[in-house]
């Protein structure tokens, strides 16, 4: 399952798309968030991270504004859309057309640097990239033709950049990051699987969602990423809770929905530096050993990708908002 051919083959087939130049993720630097587990030490690199209230969005609008503003005159408008009213509702003539709505979909990481490593030997690449062909191809299924699948090639920093260039080049109405989580190295515990050596950590699962206060559109990127996090609860799946303890040391994030897991992480490259409404989605951890089995299904795929679909139509105010149970 981690034969890392198998990677390389789909990254080629997928780098005819017109942005395969792109960002990679995660990445122990001032960069992007640190220390997920890399297999014999330092050759799997890592990063993540961000988050704004949806209910915030008719503020949130006023607040986007002046970044806006700044942009060349062709640039899209995001549809901002709190969870409670559609977009057009808070801005009449800005809400979205799914066939003009461009979607820069990120797959976490390259072939080159894999980024984290699951308890059974899979690279945080070969998830991302199966999660992120799913999401692309539900959105163009629900309308969104302009979305793009962005995959890139190179180390891991130089990618960041270039996926944000490509983002930024393409004037992106929204970027979304697909990854899967683990857990910083000290966390890790040993065991051997199918005769080789690994690592894995049982204690934490559960998916996060991450957006960053620098990014120019903050409260839009919030109000998405309050979107996501709320669907993925709808279909009964849990926020990862250990970004707010001590433990987690410099991956250590601000909980800014407690209810649903959105956290604030400031430094990522790809949030921060994006010009669009940008979310960093860790779908859910391939260190745990009984959460990477999830992952691996076709069942937890649709799970995500449904979600994901859903908030962006609640985004485009295209359906009716989720308001939570009963």
């Amino acid at each position: 399952m981690s034969c890392r051919h198998a990677v390389a083959a789909a990254t080629i087939a997928l780098a005819i798309m017109p942005i395969a130049a792109g960002h990679a993720k995660r990445q122990p630097d001032a960069f992007e968030r640190t220390s997920k587990h890399a297999k014999a030490s330092s050759k799997h690199d890592k990063a993540k991270y961000e988050r704004t209230p949806a209910h915030a969005a008719s503020k949130a609008m006023a607040a986007d504004k002046p970044a806006e503003s700044s942009k060349p005159t062709h640039v899209k408008v995001a549809a901002l859309g709190p969870t409670s009213l559609p977009a057009s509702a808070l801005n009449p003539g800005l809400s979205c057309k799914p066939a003009k709505f461009r979607i820069v979909l990120d797959v976490g990481h390259t072939a080159e640097s894999e980024g984290a490593i699951s308890a059974r030997n899979v690279p945080e690449f070969s998830f991302n990239l199966r999660l992120a062909q799913q999401i692309d191809e539900k959105l163009k299924a629900a309308g969104f033709a302009e979305t793009r699948l962005l995959v890139t090639e190179g180390k891991a920093k130089p990618s960041l950049f270039k996926r944000v260039a490509a983002a930024n080049d393409l004037n992106a109405d929204l970027f979304l990051s697909i990854h899967h989580d683990s857990v910083p190295d000290k966390l890790l515990e040993n065991w051997e699987y199918e005769g080789e050596k690994s690592h894995y950590s049982d204690r934490f699962s559960g998916y996060s969602v991450f957006v960053s206060h620098i990014n120019p559109q903050f409260k839009t990127s919030l109000a998405f990423a309050e979107l996501v996090a709320k669907e993925m609860k709808a279909k009964g799946l849990q926020y990862a809770p250990q970004y707010t303890m001590a433990i987690m040391g410099h991956d250590q994030h601000p909980l800014l929905d407690k209810d649903v897991g959105v956290y604030a992480y400031d430094k990522l490259v790809v949030l921060r530096k994006t010009n669009m409404p940008a979310v960093l989605l860790e779908a859910g951890s391939i260190i745990n050993r009984s959460e990477e089995l999830k992952m691996d299904s076709p069942e937890r795929r649709d799970m995500v990708s449904d979600a994901v679909v859903s908030a962006v139509k609640d985004f485009c105010g295209l359906q009716e908002p989720f308001l939570g149970p009963p």
